[in-house]
């Protein structure tokens, strides 16, 4: 298997799941006190969206990229 084929499985199964999930979210701790035995963090919450034209482009190339032959 080529690692074209590899990047265009890869780009649709990226672009079904943006679609399906619409985004994702992680964790940051930004800050963080020390005062004795006492330690204090924050923890925010960050949320990213992916669009439906970035899911739907996505697995257009990915498409692409499996169905159109390249130079051999």
């Amino acid at each position: 298997m080529s690692a074209v084929k590899i990047v265009g499985i890869a780009l649709i199964a990226a672009g079904i799941l943006g679609l399906v999930y619409g985004g994702f979210s992680y964790t940051t701790e930004t800050h963080e006190a020390k005062i004795g035995p006492l330690e204090l963090s924050v923890k925010d919450k960050e949320t990213v969206s992916v669009p439906i034209w970035a899911g739907v482009g996505a697995i257009v190339v990915g498409g692409l990229l499996l169905v159109v032959p390249g130079k051999r």
